[in-house]
Formats: C-alpha cells, sequence, structure tokens
C-alpha cells in the first residue's frame, strides 16, 4: 500500500505535469493558424486547468501545501519542454493528442492499480474523472483530424517513436523528499 507521502509525491507531480500541459495547449492557441485547433484548445486547456486545480486541492488532503506540485524526474521535464516545442500543428496536435495526454492517463491508471481505492478514495474519484474527460478530449482530437485531413501525421513512424521515447521515461523524481517543489 501507497504512503501518504507516495501518494501525495503522485499527485503533486501529475498536477506539476498537467500545469504543463495546459500552459503548453495555451501557448499554442495563438500561434496555431488553424481557428479549429483554437478552438480545440481553448477547450482542453480549461479541461487540464479543471484537473489541475483538483490534484492541488487533493495535495493539501496528503498533507502538502494547498496547489502543490512536485516537479518530475528530470528527463520526463525535458520530454514535456521539447513537446512544447514542436511547430507544425499536425506534430502538435499528434504529440498532445496521441502521446503526452493517453500516457498521462496510463500513468494514472497504473497508480489506481497500485493504490488502495477506499484509503485513497478522493484521489481516485479525481483521476477516474479525468479518465472519463480523455476519452472525450481524444475523441474530439480524433474527429477534429478526421475532419480536416491537413491536421493528420502522414508518418505514424514519428508518433511511435515519440510515444516510444515518452514510454522508456521516468515520470516521479526518485523518491518524495527528491522533487524539487515549484508552485505553479
Amino acid at each position: 500500500m501507497l504512503t501518504v507521502k507516495e501518494r501525495g509525491h503522485f499527485v503533486a507531480t501529475m498536477r506539476y505535469a498537467h500545469v504543463s500541459v495546459m500552459e503548453t495547449m495555451a501557448a499554442w492557441v495563438p500561434t496555431s493558424p488553424e481557428m479549429e485547433v483554437k478552438l480545440l484548445l481553448g477547450e482542453h486547456i480549461w479541461d487540464m486547468a479543471q484537473h489541475a486545480d483538483s490534484l492541488g486541492k487533493r495535495t493539501y488532503e496528503l498533507r502538502l501545501a494547498l496547489q502543490h506540485s512536485v516537479r518530475p524526474a528530470e528527463s520526463y521535464v525535458d520530454f514535456l519542454a521539447e513537446a512544447s516545442a514542436i511547430g507544425p500543428t499536425p506534430q502538435r496536435l499528434a504529440a498532445m493528442y496521441d502521446v503526452v495526454i493517453p500516457a498521462l492517463a496510463g500513468r494514472q491508471r497504473h497508480y489506481l492499480e497500485q493504490t488502495d481505492r477506499l484509503v485513497d478514495a478522493p484521489t481516485v474519484r479525481i483521476l477516474e474523472r479525468y479518465l472519463v474527460d480523455v476519452a472525450r478530449i481524444l475523441d474530439a482530437a480524433h474527429a477534429l483530424r478526421r475532419e480536416l485531413p491537413a491536421l493528420q501525421m502522414p508518418d505514424g513512424q514519428w508518433v511511435t517513436a515519440l510515444l516510444g521515447r515518452e514510454a522508456a521515461l521516468e515520470f516521479l523524481a526518485t523518491a518524495p523528499t527528491a522533487g524539487v517543489a515549484v508552485e505553479a
């Protein structure tokens, strides 16, 4: 069973990731020429903000500061920064909706498999709610790319390689006390 410290560390690290995704999407809105993409990102910025807020409230319940974030492992922070720097819209959408968001959902599913669902019920509810939203988010992104073929990636190998890179990364800092705390 995970300790309160381990649960808090995961939740605060996941909050950091959600804030990072939200900030990346927000930075992409003015630089994406397609109005449909701007609208899609705007909706999902709000979703990520809601989830970051829920996770931030949960950190307080897990004996951390309210809205506390813990920086993930450096390799993961670097990966998020690289994704944020992508320029062309098709690659941006593929990175976010085929790799980053599904991978975060996968990490949350893995956490749900490890935690005691009774003891950690509030976190379980937050993550399960997020997983429902992720399905809607991914459906919307895939529907937009089907509607506008110019937004599709012509090369599936790029996405496969990015998925492989993400899967190989450590997410959490090595120990709950090893993470550099940041307020976001």
